[in-house]
């Protein structure tokens, strides 16, 4: 059976990832998505399982010190990783798994599995579309939407070190791009069966 691949989306927020990374699940209903676990409370709509595991801050700890992540990091005051069994289950399958997660994260999982990764960076077309896509998404105060934008210029300079970066400036052409990345990087045969 040939070995799975990990496809790593990585942007900073607001920039479309989680909008690009559903397109492409979409496309490929056979493809699994990996569910980060996380320490923050629900948002409304999101599932148990579907969206996060979401873990007390012992039970994350816990997962830390046994070696069950992948990667984790904390963000916000909340917590957020990936748990090496379901990865390592995916790669032994055969099947592709996408990763929607942090840049730190997505570096994590590169350094840990180099030749089982592709990394995509999603850029915005500026700071400036960031910054207002963060205010019309009308989902975080004021405070959490700074958080967020003192982090991009972080978050573009680790983009550089990714296998790839799309800029998101019309969602479709992303969509397709990342598409051809993935296609690019995957065997046929396994595409074929998603």
């Amino acid at each position: 059976m040939k070995r799975g691949k990990l496809i790593v989306i990585s942007a900073p927020s607001g920039s479309g990832k989680t909008t690009i990374a559903r397109a492409i699940m979409q496309k490929y209903p056979g493809m699994l998505f990996s569910v980060s676990a996380t320490t923050r409370p629900p948002r409304a709509g999101e599932l148990e399982g579907r969206d996060y595991f979401f873990l007390s801050k012992e039970e994350f700890q816990h997962r830390v010190e046994t070696g069950d992540l992948v990667e984790w990091e904390e963000i916000y005051g909340n917590f957020y990783g990936t748990l090496k069994s379901e990865v390592d289950r995916a790669l032994r399958q055969g099947t592709i798994m996408l990763f929607d997660v942090d840049v730190k994260g997505a570096l994590s999982i590169k350094k840990t599995y180099p030749d089982d990764s592709v990394l995509i960076f999603i850029k915005p077309p500026s700071f400036e579309a960031l910054q207002q896509r963060l205010l019309n998404r009308k989902t975080e105060d004021d405070a959490t939407i700074r958080r967020r934008l003192d982090r991009v210029p972080m978050e573009l300079e680790k983009g550089g070190q990714f296998d790839w970066q799309v800029v998101n400036d019309d969602l479709k052409i992303a969509v397709v791009k990342v598409d051809e990345i993935i296609r690019e990087h995957t065997d046929s045969e396994i595409l074929t069966h998603l």
